[in-house]
């Protein structure tokens, strides 16, 4: 490579870090302050770049935010997907295992990436702006949530007939069970919903009476 093409890729390389760096925060922001205290000043700070840097990727806080739910589909939440495939790794399936996936997909409820989610679509609302811009990356990062459930489940309780429905049911309910807990100081694992899931799935792939278990 030539000093020309050295340098160019390095001053792409250097604009690709701040970028992420950016986002990084604004997604730390969003959960720590909320979308009302997810500014471009706290932003900047948290991410450690100049202000003209922060302009230069993202003109307007509206532009960073809706990147900011992208980050989230393409980078956060594909790290926790493979945290919890990993978890799962070699546990056989059947009941015992569908127990653990939604022990484990319900903990993806607490994580970051789902309060900073949840602040956008909250702020969204009242926001038209923001609405319109963030349907496409909402629709990403949907895809995105679904994708790491179906690697959770593996492909036998993928090819089950009716595992498209259990999968928009958890996703529905396990959504609205998390709300609570912005304010709730019980820990989430002993959460009354997780036995009830746990019945439900049972009984959608193997035919098991829920008030059996």
């Amino acid at each position: 490579m030539s000093p020309s093409g050295a340098a160019t890729r390095s001053r792409q390389d250097r604009s690709a870090d701040s970028r992420t760096l950016i986002l990084d925060a604004a997604v730390a922001c969003l959960v720590e302050l909320g979308y009302a205290g997810a500014s471009t000043l706290a932003i900047q700070a948290k991410a450690g770049v100049s202000r003209g840097r922060l302009l230069h990727h993202f003109p307007s806080r509206d532009d960073l935010l809706v990147a900011a739910a992208q980050h989230l589909s393409s980078t956060h939440l594909r790290q926790i997907e493979d945290r919890v495939a990993g978890a799962l790794a070699g546990e056989p399936e059947g009941p015992r295992r569908v127990d653990r996936c939604i022990e484990l997909l319900w903990a993806t409820f607490q994580e970051p990436p789902f309060w900073a989610a949840m602040e956008l679509w909250t702020a969204a609302r009242t926001n038209r702006s923001l609405a319109q811009s963030l349907r496409p990356a909402e629709r990403q990062l949907r895809e995105a949530i679904r994708k790491v459930g179906d690697r959770i489940w593996g492909p036998a309780v993928c090819a089950h007939p009716r595992y498209g429905e259990l999968r928009e049911l958890l996703f529905t309910s396990m959504r609205g069970a998390a709300l609570p807990y912005a304010f709730r100081t019980r820990p989430p694992v002993t959460d009354p919903h997780v036995a009830l899931w746990q019945g439900m799935a049972r009984g959608i792939l193997f035919g098991e009476v829920a008030s059996q278990r």
